[in-house]
C-alpha cells in the first residue's frame, strides 16, 4: 500500500557528485523506488557526452520529459530519482509534475569531484566536460523546497544527511 506521505526526492548536483549512490541509499533508507536519470538518456545523449560534447537544452528535452513521466507516475507513492537538475528551469519543469518535489543538493568542490570521477571507471561521462556542469550550475534558490548536502564524508554519512533534510 502507497504511503501517502511518502517523498519525492531528486538529488541533484553535477557529475561525480554521488547521485546515484545517495540517491539508492536515501531510496532505500524511505522505502521507495529508486531511478537513476541516466537511464533516461536517449542513445544519441550518451554517445554526445561521451564524445566529450556537452548536452544543450533540446539534447536535455527528452531526458528531462522521461523523467517527468516517473515522477507523476510515483505520486502518492513517494520515489527517489537522481538528475542533475543544474538549471533552475530543468527543476521547475520536473516540479510542475509535483509541486511537493524537494531536492537535495549534493555540493562539494570542483577538485575534489573531479578526483571522483577521474577515479571512476566504465562511465560515459569524461571528466573534461566537468566545467561545463559548473558552469552551468545554478544554485537553488531561497523559494525552491530543497537543501544544500555537502559531499565530505561517506555515502552512508550523505545519505544520512540527506534524509536529515527532507522535510517531515
Amino acid at each position: 500500500m502507497a504511503d501517502p506521505h511518502a517523498p519525492l526526492v531528486v538529488v541533484m548536483g553535477v557529475s561525480g557528485s554521488g547521485k546515484s549512490t545517495v540517491g539508492g541509499l536515501l531510496a532505500e533508507r524511505l522505502g521507495v523506488p529508486y531511478a537513476e536519470a541516466d537511464d533516461f538518456h536517449p542513445p544519441a545523449n550518451i554517445a554526445k557526452m561521451a564524445a566529450g560534447h556537452p548536452l544543450d537544452d533540446t539534447d536535455r528535452a527528452p531526458w528531462l520529459d522521461a523523467i517527468t513521466d516517473w515522477i507523476t507516475d510515483r505520486h502518492g507513492e513517494g520515489g527517489v530519482v537522481s538528475c542533475s537538475a543544474l538549471r533552475r528551469r530543468y527543476r521547475d519543469r520536473l516540479r510542475a509534475a509535483a509541486p511537493a518535489l524537494f531536492f537535495v543538493h549534493l555540493d562539494g568542490s570542483e577538485e575534489l569531484i573531479a578526483a571522483r570521477l577521474t577515479a571512476r571507471m566504465s562511465h560515459f561521462m569524461p571528466p573534461g566536460l566537468l566545467r561545463s556542469q559548473f558552469d552551468a550550475l545554478e544554485p537553488l534558490g531561497p523559494d525552491e523546497a530543497g537543501a544544500v548536502v555537502a559531499i565530505d564524508g561517506g555515502p552512508q554519512q550523505l545519505a544520512e544527511r540527506a534524509y536529515a533534510a527532507l522535510p517531515r
